[in-house]
C-alpha cells in the first residue's frame, strides 16, 4: 500500500486532519489503509500541511516516493521531522479559550480555569481522530517538549486574531 500525492481530483474531498475542503487541482496526501469492512484499501486525504503536522510519517514516506515536484517540500519535510522528534505534537488541534473550569490538563492535571488559552488535543485511533483532552498553553514545554507550536496553533484556530496571537506567544514564552 503506497502512499500517494496526487492534485484533487475534484473539490468534494475534505481533508482528515482539519476538515476543511481540498481545492480542485491542489496536491494532497491519500494515506492508503487496509479496509477493515472490506477487501482492499481505502484512502485518506489531508493537505499536505495537514499531513505533516498529524502524520509526519505517513506524508515523509510518500514525499520520498513521489516524483511530483513540491514548492514547500523542505517546510513539510522540516514540520513532519519536528513531529516525529517530539512525538505529541501531531495531537494538537488548534487553540482557544477555555469555555468552563471542568477540563483538566494532560500535562499538570490542574483545571483549566475558564477563559484561559487551552490547546485541544487529538489521538489517531482506529482510523481516525478522537479528541482526548487539553493541555494548558503554558504547560506546552513540558507536554509538547517545545513552545514552538504557533504555526500548528493557527493553522488549526484559524479564527485567532493578532491580539490572540500576541496573548499566546506571552503565555509560551513564560512556559520557557
Amino acid at each position: 500500500m503506497a502512499h500517494v500525492i496526487e492534485p484533487a481530483a475534484s473539490g468534494r474531498s475534505k481533508c482528515r486532519g482539519c476538515g476543511e475542503p481540498i481545492a480542485k487541482g491542489e496536491l494532497r496526501l491519500g494515506e492508503r489503509l487496509p479496509n477493515p469492512f472490506a477487501d482492499g484499501e481505502m484512502t485518506f486525504w489531508y493537505h499536505l500541511i495537514c499531513a505533516a503536522y498529524k502524520r509526519p510519517e505517513t506524508l515523509l514516506e510518500a514525499v520520498a516516493q513521489t516524483g511530483a515536484s513540491l514548492d514547500n517540500r523542505e517546510t513539510l519535510e522540516r514540520e513532519a521531522q519536528r513531529g516525529i522528534d517530539h512525538r505529541r505534537l501531531p495531537r494538537i488541534n488548534g487553540v482557544h479559550r477555555a469555555p468552563s473550569a471542568r477540563a483538566r490538563c494532560r500535562s499538570c492535571r490542574e483545571p483549566i480555569t475558564k477563559d484561559t488559552w487551552r490547546i485541544p488535543l487529538v489521538f489517531f485511533e482506529e482510523d481516525q481522530f478522537n479528541a482526548s483532552g487539553f493541555v494548558h498553553a503554558s504547560c506546552c514545554l513540558e507536554y509538547f517538549e517545545t513552545t514552538d507550536v504557533i504555526d500548528r496553533l493557527k493553522h488549526y484556530s484559524s479564527d485567532l486574531s493578532a491580539d490572540d496571537l500576541a496573548q499566546l506567544r506571552q503565555e509560551l514564552a513564560i512556559a520557557r
